[in-house]
């Protein structure tokens, strides 16, 4: 199929084919929260289902089961948390099962500062 539809029908197709995605995307199951000494911790569980849709690159093909993923390759699979997340452990058994952790007591960094607004900038010409 061509990265344009080329007819109504691959439209709708297309259309079914998101739509189905946004359903599995909305089975994702977060565990509560668990620590230790140094980590907090939490497993999510994605929809068996979902799978499929994850790309080739993110496995490992020597065991079958998903690689560590970074940051913004977890997040790509529809994946929500808050910052300071790290996929640190694959269960090869069970694939859709991630594992992550942070820092216990984890506090994000401040968002950089903003430039000053300055209102003769503003004014138009």
């Amino acid at each position: 199929m061509s990265a344009i539809p080329e007819s109504s029908e691959e439209v709708l197709k297309l259309q079914a084919e998101q739509k189905k995605l946004e359903e599995i995307l909305e089975g994702i199951n977060y565990s509560d929260r668990y620590t230790d000494d140094t980590f907090e911790y939490r497993h999510v569980i994605l929809p068996k289902r979902l799978l499929k849709y994850i790309p080739e690159e993110f496995w490992d093909q020597s065991t079958g089961a998903m690689r560590l993923l970074a940051d913004e390759e977890w997040r790509s699979l529809g994946i929500k948390q808050s910052l300071g997340w790290e996929h640190y452990e694959v269960h090869v058994p069970e694939p859709h099962v991630l594992l992550f952790r942070r820092p216990k007591g984890y506090v994000p960094p401040p968002p950089p500062p903003q430039p000053a607004f300055r209102a003769k900038d503003a004014r138009r010409k």
